[in-house]
């Protein structure tokens, strides 16, 4: 089995391509098998996908995509155990066995304890969830045992001192804005997974789409220090050239962006000195027109009793800030959501549900407030019965 050397590009299953943006479950498959099949020309072999992606369909969507049409041995296979969802030991290997049957496979390369946080540290000790993968790993149903992790150092620095021993390596989410983010703090996770010699995976190199969908003053500073650069090729090498890291993980939408992305590690070059100070510069002009540093993920809408669309009304919310789209506009996308049966920004109960859930650990129900006073005051546009 492939282990943790090198510079390697992973295919993020998080976000695929779907039919409708109202039903995630509405597969492109003819986009995601041509995007597959890409990726496994171009060299690539890591898809990484989880239990609750795509609304706890998107492992059967890979099972389509990629396993049913193409030989075992040419691909790794990397999925997730649901923190928030098993309820107790015995659970743990329900739901293992339900998604080898989900992938259609009789083990998996690498597999993680997904979203560890103080919010579910505790159960995955009393329920011997780091004993369960360990297991699994003897029985040979487990390659490497990774955890994703989203939360402080101090946190993960405990859990490898007490579990080390069962984890092989760590998924972090680094990216050139959120190195030394209180909410993030990708440096100092960094450091602390070295000093405990786990390699790392990385999620979120391009946070969500916020580092390719960038100002136009930024993308300009880009093009004019080299042509052929990319904010999608900056953010990927960044991620790749911090020590430790073994894997970089990003999710693509279309064959196009599967090829570009595929290019920045085909014959890969840590970023430079001038480039680290390009970086530098690009980070300010994209903080100063970032209101709301939300990557997309939407965990935050589980369990919502109002069924918000956070992350496209943020998303929406920011587009305002950075001008980049009129109100009218912007208000269209917002009403289309709410009369697609999603509440408004307005409706939130501030349960605080959703900050639990939040990988980002970001004051929602304090943003809700704030899109809110955008969109839904004076809005005469209609609304759902």
């Amino acid at each position: 089995m492939e282990r943790f050397t090198g510079y390697k590009f992973g295919f993020g299953c998080m976000r695929l391509p779907v039919l409708s943006q109202e039903d995630q479950t509405s597969f492109d498959f003819e986009t995601i098998e041509a995007m597959f099949d890409r990726f496994l020309e171009l060299g690539g072999r890591y898809f990484d996908t989880a239990y609750t992606y795509h609304g706890y369909h998107g492992e059967e969507a890979v099972r389509k995509a990629l396993v049913e049409r193409h030989p075992r041995e040419s691909f790794l296979l990397v999925t997730k155990m649901p923190l928030r969802d098993f309820k107790d030991e015995a659970d743990l290997q329900t739901i293992f066995d339900e998604q080898l049957r989900n992938c259609g496979v009789e083990y998996f390369d690498y597999y993680l304890l997904h979203n560890m946080g103080h919010n579910v540290y505790a159960k995955c000790e009393k329920y011997h969830a780091f004993e369960f993968v360990r297991r699994m790993q003897r029985e040979g149903k487990i390659g490497a045992v990774g955890m994703s992790f989203h939360d402080t150092p101090e946190l993960l620095s405990e859990i490898l001192e007490k579990h080390g021993d069962c984890i092989d390596f760590v998924q972090l989410q680094v990216n050139y804005l959120d190195m030394d983010q209180p909410n993030v703090q990708s440096r100092r996770c960094l450091e602390t997974a070295r000093k405990y010699h786990k390699p790392v995976s990385v999620m979120e190199p391009c946070k969500g789409g916020t580092l390719i969908h960038i100002p136009e003053e930024a993308n300009a500073m880009i093009r004019s220090f080299d042509p052929n650069m990319t904010p999608a090729s900056l953010a990927l090498r960044f991620a790749a050239s911090q020590e430790g890291v073994f894997r970089v993980l990003s999710g693509m939408g279309s064959v196009a962006q599967v090829e570009e992305n595929c290019a920045s590690f085909a014959d890969f070059q840590p970023l430079s000195e001038k480039e680290y100070a390009l970086i530098e510069d690009v980070k300010k002009i994209i903080l100063k027109n970032t209101a709301i540093a939300c990557t997309g993920c939407a965990y935050c809408t589980h369990n919502c009793p109002k069924k918000i669309a956070i992350p496209q009304y943020f998303a929406l919310y920011n587009s305002m800030k950075q001008r980049t789209g009129s109100f009218s506009s912007q208000a269209v996308y917002y009403n289309n959501a709410v009369l697609a049966g999603h509440g408004r920004a307005s409706d939130c109960l501030k349960c605080g549900l959703c900050e639990k859930n939040c990988p980002q650990h970001l004051p929602i129900r304090e943003y809700l407030t704030a899109v809110a006073e955008t969109f839904d005051q004076g809005n005469s546009f209609p609304t759902r019965k």
